[in-house]
């Protein structure tokens, strides 16, 4: 169960990473600055303005926090998906993309040359390569 504190911590920390958006993407962005970021560097970079450290990839991330059943999402729970290229693999091997939960079954992420950092609906697109949640507050 979330604690009220958390929760208010989730709201903060999406209110925080929303300042973002229109950042541009870049993959293998530099960690822990602003210009432009990758989705793993753009999470990372948010929960660290709450003292709240990252590993910087989205497979290492998945390794944090603990699991959270998509009933049971709040806002700054982290998203992990699959992609076309990682589609195959196994494990945490699978995992390609993070995003982090705003509520309303919408997510704060970048993704993809020529992208931003931008809001997207949880479309059935994007639940189909969904992989898990983690709580990491």
């Amino acid at each position: 169960m979330i604690s009220r504190d958390d929760s208010m911590l989730g709201i903060q920390i999406i209110k925080t990473g929303k300042r973002y958006i229109g950042t541009p993407y870049r993959f293998g962005a530099k960690p822990f600055q602003t210009k432009e970021f990758d989705c793993s560097s753009f999470v990372q970079y948010v929960y660290a303005s709450y003292g709240i450290i990252l590993p910087r990839t989205s497979r290492q991330q998945i390794e944090m926090g603990q699991p959270v059943s998509i009933d049971e999402l709040q806002p700054g729970d982290l998203l992990f998906f699959t992609t076309k290229k990682r589609k195959g693999l196994k494990g945490i091997d699978r995992v390609g993309h993070v995003g982090m939960y705003m509520g309303n079954k919408k997510m704060l992420h970048t993704f993809k040359e020529g992208n931003e950092v931008k809001v997207s609906k949880l479309s059935r697109s994007w639940m189909k390569k969904f992989l898990g949640a983690r709580r990491v507050l």
